[in-house]
């Protein structure tokens, strides 16, 4: 019988330089910006669009606009498709240029 050996302990998350940490509002922008992006790009791919059969009604579209917005925003969390970051790069130089 093989022997699994024991797996080291988790490495600490690594600390985040400075200049991340002391700009988070830009962070958080630049992660807003991705997630409605995101949502445009899902609602244009017709995620949550009504069916033929058994939609319908008048809040069906705005329902379907709160889900195409969580699922933005999990995906954002997931790491994105990288928008958020290039956004946050571009605001922080402008931001202290």
């Amino acid at each position: 019988m093989t022997m699994i050996t024991d797996l080291p302990p988790p490495r600490p998350a690594p600390a985040l330089p400075d200049y991340i940490n002391n700009n988070a509002k830009l962070r958080d922008a630049a992660q807003k910006m991705e997630a409605t992006f995101l949502a445009e790009m899902l609602k244009s791919a017709g995620v949550g669009t009504p069916r033929e059969t058994f939609g319908g009604g008048a809040g069906e579209e705005h329902f379907a606009s709160f889900l195409r917005e969580a699922q933005a925003e999990e995906m954002v969390k997931a790491g994105g498709i990288g928008l958020a970051e290039a956004l946050f790069e571009a605001m922080k130089v402008r931001n202290f240029a």
